[in-house]
């Protein structure tokens, strides 16, 4: 895939600086808030990085967590296999345990149709067929 270039205009760099450091604050925040999702966030963050600032995508692609991530979605926009089973089973579990905690019925429905939207868009992200073995066995 073809390296995005920041863009011209100052201005725009600024902008996209700024919505790739909002996107970023929510995804680490998604770390601790069961219905924040934090990969999406860290993979907008990506990308208006790419579009305002070289220094800071470089260094997001460089993190160690975050950076595998990034690079299978520009490589494969595909989760790799079995991390979608693991994405439902934390998600249920952060959910249900959230819906238990909460005594209100709105809140209570309110976090269901969070739950039901969220495994909707996660049942539509593909997932990348397992490589082929390898060697000459």
């Amino acid at each position: 895939m073809p390296a995005v270039q920041p863009h011209d205009s100052p201005l725009v760099r600024a902008l996209f600086l700024g919505a790739g450091s909002i996107a970023l604050a929510l995804g680490l925040l998604g770390i601790f808030l069961p219905i924040l999702p934090t990969t999406p966030f860290v993979l907008l963050a990506a990308a208006c990085f790419a579009r305002g600032s070289t220094t800071l995508h470089d260094r997001l692609l460089a993190h160690r967590v975050a950076g595998p991530i990034i690079r299978e979605w520009q490589e494969h926009r595909a989760m790799p296999p079995g991390v979608k089973p693991w994405a439902f089973l934390l998600m249920t579990v952060s959910f249900g345990a959230s819906i238990l905690l909460m005594s209100s019925p709105w809140h209570r429905a309110m976090l269901a149709a969070l739950a039901a939207v969220l495994a909707f868009f996660l049942w539509r992200v593909p997932v990348r067929p397992p490589a082929p073995p390898q060697g000459g066995e």
